[in-house]
């Protein structure tokens, strides 16, 4: 199994946090982060339609940021980060968290507002988690969390 993350409010913690444990080069291939939109679009796929029509702080974003970091790094599984992790220009503190396949992509929304750092430290502690989960119960039965929204 290889893994690879694409992240922007994140910014590289959710591949750091991988890294830190021992024999993380034995699976986890690279990470990009993709800060800007254009990064997005250049590198995971991410279309300037689906910007405009969803918003760079989207499932949809988030999801296809999971299946361009599978393509981009050639891994089995990608985590991925989009959102405000704080309040920002009238928006509220949104971020979507992706994980899955490039076929099989699941993702979370989170919206609770603990202040800038700990947003991001609780978004990269809940994408961890969540794909963790998500590889348990592969065998078990397949996920679907489509209908979740926001937490």
């Amino acid at each position: 199994m290889t893994l690879s993350t694409a992240e922007s409010c994140t910014g590289g913690r959710i591949a750091a946090a991988i890294t830190a444990r021992s024999g993380a080069s034995r699976y986890f291939r690279g990470s990009l982060v993709a800060y800007q939109n254009d990064v997005k679009e250049q590198f995971l796929g991410v279309t300037p339609q689906m910007i405009s029509t969803y918003g760079v702080v989207s499932r949809q974003v988030a999801e296809q940021m999971v299946r361009g970091a599978c393509a981009l790094f050639h891994t089995d599984y990608a985590l991925a980060s989009t959102g405000y992790a704080e309040a920002w220009e009238g928006h509220p503190v949104e971020i979507w968290i992706a994980w899955g396949s490039a076929t099989d992509v699941h993702s979370l929304c989170l919206r609770h507002d603990l202040g800038r750092v700990a947003n991001v430290e609780e978004a990269t502690r809940r994408v961890l988690s969540e794909f963790d989960s998500y590889l348990r119960n592969l065998t078990e039965k397949p996920i679907n969390n489509k209908d979740e929204g926001c937490v």
